[in-house]
C-alpha cells in the first residue's frame, strides 16, 4: 500500500477574523450546542466586535455553513491517499476523528446534508473518480460511478454518525465497519488495478 499524504486545503484563505470566528463558534458548539449560540456570544469568544460577525457572516445558516467547512479542513484535516487502494485506512482515521469530537462531527453531517448554499455532501468525489481512472482504468463508466458513490458514502460524517446515533455502536466498531466495507468494495477490482501483482 502506499503512503498517506496531506490533503490539500481547497478553500481561499480566511482572514484572522474569520478565522477567530470560526474557532470560537466552534469551541462553542462543543462546550453548548448549537441552539444557545448567540452572534454576541461568538464574538465575544473570539475577541471582535459582533458588527464584524455579522459583517462576515450575516445569517446563521451562512455561518454554520462556514463553521462546517472550517472544521472539516482544520479539526477533521485528512492526509490523501496515494493509492485509491489506501481509502479504507483514511477513512478508519477519519472515524477515529469524528469519534473524538463527536459534537462537531454532527455539525459537519448535518450541514452537508442540507445541500444548500453549496454545502458538499461528497466532497471527495472527483478524487475517487480520478484515483480510480488512473489506477483501474478497465473500470466501466457505470461501474466506477458505483463505486465512487459507495465511498463517499463510507468516507463521510454522516456514515459515523448514522452508525453512532441510530446503530448505537462504538468508536472501535465504526472505524472497522466503514474500513471493513470500503476494502470489501474495492477488494473485487485489486486484481485489475495497473501495476497489481500477486505478491501485493
Amino acid at each position: 500500500m502506499g503512503r498517506l499524504t496531506p490533503q490539500a486545503s481547497p478553500t481561499p484563505e480566511l482572514s484572522a477574523s474569520e478565522a477567530s470566528i470560526l474557532r470560537a463558534y466552534s469551541e462553542l458548539i462543543e462546550e453548548v450546542g448549537t441552539d444557545d449560540i448567540s452572534f454576541r456570544l461568538i464574538a465575544v469568544r473570539a475577541g471582535v466586535g459582533e458588527r464584524t460577525v455579522f459583517r462576515h457572516y450575516p445569517t446563521r445558516i451562512d455561518l454554520l455553513l462556514a463553521t462546517a467547512a472550517w472544521i472539516e479542513q482544520t479539526i477533521f484535516s485528512r492526509r490523501e491517499p496515494a493509492s485509491i487502494f489506501d481509502v479504507p485506512i483514511a477513512i478508519r482515521e477519519a472515524m477515529d476523528a469524528y469519534n473524538r469530537r463527536p459534537e462537531l462531527a454532527h455539525v459537519v453531517a448535518e450541514t452537508a446534508m442540507r445541500g444548500v448554499n453549496g454545502a458538499e455532501p461528497a466532497p471527495n468525489r472527483d478524487r475517487f473518480d480520478t484515483m480510480l481512472r488512473a489506477e483501474v482504468p478497465s473500470l466501466a463508466a457505470p461501474e466506477r460511478r458505483l463505486l465512487v458513490a459507495a465511498l463517499c458514502h463510507l468516507d463521510s460524517s454522516a456514515t459515523w454518525v448514522t452508525m453512532h446515533r441510530e446503530l448505537g455502536m462504538d468508536a472501535r466498531d465504526i472505524a472497522d465497519a466503514a474500513m471493513w466495507a470500503a476494502e470489501a468494495q474495492l477488494n473485487p477490482i485489486r486484481d485489475r488495478a495497473t501495476g497489481y501483482t500477486a505478491s501485493q
